[in-house]
């Protein structure tokens, strides 16, 4: 199994949703964060005064898949949260040595 966070742009959350549900991906942890990359925020003017947002909002997806359908959830979210410009986002992949359901008590593949 492998533990997916996928960082994305907010407005794009719904799009990623949507696709990852036509490839059958049906749960998913998803949490505002605010973060920076490459693209070091930017400049706003507030009353006047210039000041520099570091941080920018984000989307944080966090999903744990199967392996066999990890290149396909990879290829889902490329597709549907790509703009094409800086801050687009990452996808981290993690090894996952367990997972347990708790109500039922269920472990490995079948608790996801």
């Amino acid at each position: 199994m492998k533990k997916i966070d996928i960082i994305i742009k907010p407005f794009k959350l719904e799009e990623v949703r949507i696709a990852l549900s036509e490839i059958g991906i049906t749960g998913m942890t998803v949490t505002e964060v605010k973060g920076f990359g490459r693209q070091r925020g930017h400049t706003e003017m507030y009353r006047g005064a210039e000041y520099t947002v570091d941080f920018l909002p984000k989307v944080k997806i966090e999903l744990v898949v199967p392996v066999d359908k990890l290149d396909e959830v990879e290829e889902a979210v490329i597709r549907s949260a790509r703009t094409g410009k800086i801050g687009d986002g990452k996808i981290f992949v993690t090894d996952v040595e367990q997972v347990v359901r708790i109500r039922t008590g269920e472990r490995g593949a079948s608790a996801i």
